[in-house]
């Protein structure tokens, strides 16, 4: 199990803020390559406010300067949003949330981030109302939609050593419980014997008078 989902919500939640207000970089290596062009050129402190045609052109107005680009590459980012997942359609609203379930303070509010599932040790989800929908625990998610209940980007690669271990151990169990009556059943019923008596009939100590009756 990933030791983060064993801290207090609040510690969890915070790590989550953190994580998304500081943003990600790239790895030193892949910068390493880009800049070997000498074409490449890094704005900083450049965010697009607005973007509009120009032209064949995109024109990006950044607080720098306005900036015109052949070629767009839009990274989003992802969101999560479980109403608009259409396996989920049926039983979204059976799922908890991380909004149902902790009391953000003030300066930690987050909209995005507060619905996100809050989900079990096994990465499964967990029922909003217990009893309404025990189903939900079969579902693993295992993407970035579990990054607050872990504090942890989920569903890269660095993630797969470290949580899908926790993933298929909860699945194991669940199936092993499941069928428990009749895992019962055979350990407790008649031991069938491994081979036949035949088989060592030969051996089996015969005190001399014994032998000698015979």
């Amino acid at each position: 199990m990933t030791i983060t989902v064993a801290l207090p919500d609040a510690v969890r939640w915070h790590q989550a803020i953190r994580f998304r207000r500081a943003g990600s970089t790239p790895p030193p290596d892949a910068i390493a390559r880009a800049v070997r062009f000498p074409n490449f050129h890094l704005h900083l402190a450049a965010p697009w406010t607005s973007a509009k045609p120009f032209g064949r052109r995109l024109l990006a107005t950044t607080p720098r300067s306005d900036i015109a680009f052949d070629f767009v590459i839009a990274g989003t980012g992802y969101q999560v949003d479980l109403a608009k997942r259409p396996e989920l359609a049926a039983f979204f609203d059976e799922i908890l949330l991380w909004r149902d379930r902790f009391s953000l303070a003030a300066d930690e509010q987050d909209d995005s981030l507060s619905a996100h599932p809050y989900l079990g040790s096994g990465h499964e989800f967990l029922e909003k109302e217990p009893g309404r929908a025990p189903y939900l625990r079969n579902i693993h998610v295992f993407n970035p939609a579990a990054f607050v209940s872990f504090g942890l980007p989920i569903g890269d690669v660095p993630s797969f050593k470290r949580d899908i271990r926790s993933v298929v151990a909860r699945i194991s169990r669940d199936l092993f419980l499941d069928d428990l009556p009749a895992h019962e059943a055979r350990i407790n019923g008649p031991i069938a014997d491994d081979f036949e008596p035949a088989l060592y009939a030969s051996a089996v100590w015969r005190s001399p008078n014994t032998i000698a009756a015979e």
